[in-house]
């Protein structure tokens, strides 16, 4: 029966006798196809609009640094969506094929080798075993319907130490009594707040220029010695037709931000939260210049975690120093706008 079921089927039509055949005929239009430039003067005269649009793509992104802030911020805006930019290749590439310009076809793989340099690394996957500390932080949002529901599905990630952002005070009751039974010791600090199975102490408010409090710091003393861990979540941004990118306020605090975590004296220091910013983002240099993304070293992919619905780019953060990243990622879609992320480090490796 099985050896007659096998026999029917690979005769059915949709075999790979049917499949070859298809597969020739393709390959015989596409080479007909480029058999018609043969002899077409006008294709290195057609696109060559679309050529100079391939190299100034390129020269966006090879030169994004150098896009200035002073008007709206946009090199701000430029380097938040960055990695999308590269989306316009395979278009310009489409497009050269349609008006058959070897021209347009030709500048088009400029863009697409800088998008390669600066992005292709994320394409594979980084991750590692191991590790002795899981962390994960998650901006819950202060609107959320399900702050029990929320508290629950980011302690079943299995983190040690979690920080939730943008805490509405009525709801932290709620997510103090969901994350009781998992994690032993916590501490809340305005619209922040910071939940650990191991001791933690020394847990303060951190000054980020705002006028109220919206980072903290506490040290966590896991079993491979103390770790410095703060937890912010930076003023929003805002995309304004007549003002551009607005970031003023938060580029303040992500330079109050840096100069604290610049005086730790711990020199194992991990960084939780929302940064409202990438790590492409220049106005952030003040922490990243001197922490590593998780996501960067050790996680597969972009890690985009905003907005929930349709990620478009990884705004929350987790950064460390003094400290290997061993995996990174995101965790399932709450009830919030923001995805929660996650990452495992090794601790034990370093100096204490």
């Amino acid at each position: 029966m099985a050896q007659a079921y096998v026999t029917e089927t690979g005769s059915d039509g949709s075999g790979p006798e049917r499949r070859g055949p298809r597969l020739r005929r393709l390959l015989d239009k596409l080479r007909r196809s480029l058999g018609s430039w043969r002899g077409d003067r006008g294709i290195w005269r057609r696109g060559l609009i679309l050529a100079a649009l391939a190299l100034i793509l390129a020269l966006v992104m090879l030169l994004h640094a150098q896009i200035p802030n002073r008007i709206g911020n946009l090199g701000s805006l430029t380097e938040t969506f960055l990695p999308w930019l590269g989306i316009l290749v395979p278009v310009l590439l489409v497009l050269g094929l349609v008006r058959k310009s070897a021209a347009a076809l030709i500048a088009v793989l400029l863009p697409a080798i800088v998008w390669l340099n600066l992005f292709g690394g994320l394409l594979t996957d980084r991750t590692g075993a191991g590790g002795d500390l899981t962390v994960a932080t998650h901006n819950v949002n202060a609107e959320n319907p399900d702050p029990s529901g929320t508290a629950r599905d980011v302690a079943a990630s299995g983190a040690d130490v979690v920080a939730l952002e943008e805490l509405k005070a009525t709801a932290v009751p709620t997510y103090e009594k969901a994350l009781a039974p998992t994690y032993r010791y916590h501490s809340v600090e305005g619209t922040v707040g910071l939940w650990s199975k191991y001791p933690m102490t020394g847990a303060e408010p951190v000054d980020i220029k705002l006028g109220w409090t919206r980072a903290m710091r506490a040290t966590v003393t896991t079993p491979n010695g103390q770790v410095a861990v703060y937890v912010a979540h930076l003023p929003s941004v805002r995309v304004k037709l007549q003002a551009g990118f607005t970031a003023r306020q938060r580029d303040r605090s992500a330079d109050a931000l840096g100069e604290a975590i610049a005086a730790e004296p711990l020199q194992k220091v991990i960084l939780l939260g929302d940064l409202n910013g990438t790590m492409n983002d220049r106005a952030l240099n003040a922490v990243t210049s001197q922490m590593r993304s998780t996501q960067g070293a050790a996680g597969s992919g972009f890690g985009f975690s905003w907005p929930a619905s349709f990620p478009m780019a990884r705004i929350d953060q987790i950064m460390v120093r003094g400290i290997e990243p061993v995996t990174s990622w995101t965790l399932p879609e709450t009830g919030s706008d923001h995805l929660p992320v996650a990452a495992r480090v090794k601790l034990a490796a370093t100096g204490s």
